[in-house]
């Protein structure tokens, strides 16, 4: 009996080893991982010491994400001081990547904005009481286009395509407009101005969130106020222009997936951002460390269906709780999802073939002017 249960146990035992243990053909290098890898960090200056300079290094992380608030702390300054400190940043981060990283901040017209204290005096045409007309769109718009290659910025998440929705706060700041065609008319004034600067703009929420969501809030349902009027900012600027990137939204909308909010959502970022409206460029999550995701999600949880989904870039802003090994951790996620078969690395591959795409047609020119 005992010869017989051990070649049993014995293959059991293989078995088990395979599920946790790819085979060597299966294994994708993790310096090219590391650019699936989108990140914050704290300081408005980096040494050799620097955490993000081992992230950069050692981990050829994706890029990173500059604020100027940090949530956590409730401080200002967190990576930007000055222009020329901004610059600084800028080069020093670049000198020390690997691959030319993503470089980008999210000025969108929002109180949060992180150049908002460089240049106070320039209001956002797209608050309640400042939009007016296209001139001020187009003025705005170019003036901050240029400045970014001032700072050594190479991307921005901007414009926001999602509609105003009913609230009974007060309006977001960057929201355009509750009518599909302003916001398609001023998106395409603001990437006009990108374009001229050769700007990675990405455009951003896709599908939407509503009007009162912030990004503290745990939750944002937006099954009530959703409908297809969300989805035509993003059908005409893709069939009339060279969208690079997108951004998701994390907001759960039932008239698309009951199960999944739409970063975590196959049927939202595959089937209808891809399959549907076409998209064939590069897919950024929103921050993976908001509420609305941690309160619900483990990090291999919302990595693996984030992946599944169709997202390329998964950006964790390190803002909301710092940690300053977190790309580390991040990476080792990533790897564990694979090695249990969560993810394939099929999926892995295709993901990584349109970063590195963006890497060469987009990124590494920018990145090559301010490598001095």
């Amino acid at each position: 009996m005992i010869r017989l249960l051990l070649p049993l146990l014995l293959l059991s035992i293989l078995i088990g080893c395979n599920k946790s243990n790819p085979h060597p053909e299966e294994i994708i290098d993790s310096k090219r991982l590391g650019q699936m890898i989108l990140i914050g960090f704290r300081g408005a200056e980096i040494d050799g010491n620097h955490p993000i300079v081992r992230d950069l290094r050692e981990l050829n992380i994706g890029g990173v994400v500059l604020y100027d608030y940090d949530r956590e702390l409730g401080t200002f300054g967190r990576n930007i001081e000055s222009q020329d400190q901004l610059l600084q940043l800028s080069s020093d981060l670049i000198s020390n990547a690997s691959t030319p990283p993503i470089i980008a901040v999210h000025q969108d017209g929002g109180i949060e904005s992180p150049l908002n204290k460089l240049y106070p005096t320039a209001i956002s045409p797209f608050s309640k009481t400042h939009f007016s007309d296209s001139a001020t769109t187009i003025s705005y718009s170019r003036s901050f286009a240029q400045e970014f290659m001032v700072l050594g910025l190479n991307t921005n998440f901007n414009p926001r395509l999602d509609l105003k929705t009913p609230s009974n706060k007060a309006p977001t700041p960057g929201i355009i407009s509750s009518d599909p065609e302003i916001v398609i008319q001023q998106a395409n004034y603001i990437l006009d101005e990108y374009d001229k600067e050769h700007l990675f703009s990405v455009p951003k929420y896709f599908p939407g969130y509503s009007s009162d969501y912030h990004p503290a809030d745990s939750t944002n349902n937006i099954t009530d106020v959703w409908s297809e009027n969300f989805l035509k900012p993003y059908q005409s600027l893709l069939s009339e222009r060279d969208i690079s990137g997108i951004m998701t939204a994390h907001s759960f909308n039932a008239n698309i997936d009951s199960v999944w909010p739409a970063t975590l959502s196959k049927k939202t970022i595959t089937g209808l951002l891809r399959d549907s409206l076409g998209f064939k460029g590069v897919v950024i999550s929103d921050d993976l460390q908001k509420p609305i995701i941690t309160s619900r999600y483990d990090m291999e949880t919302a990595i693996a269906q984030s992946l599944n989904a169709g997202v390329d870039i998964l950006y964790f802003g390190n803002n909301f709780e710092y940690d300053k090994d977190l790309a580390p951790k991040v990476l080792r996620a990533i790897q564990q999802v694979m090695a249990d078969g969560r993810v394939s690395k099929d999926t892995v591959e295709e993901s990584l073939n349109r970063i590195e795409k963006l890497k060469k047609d987009v990124i590494e020119e920018l990145c090559s002017c301010f490598n001095f």
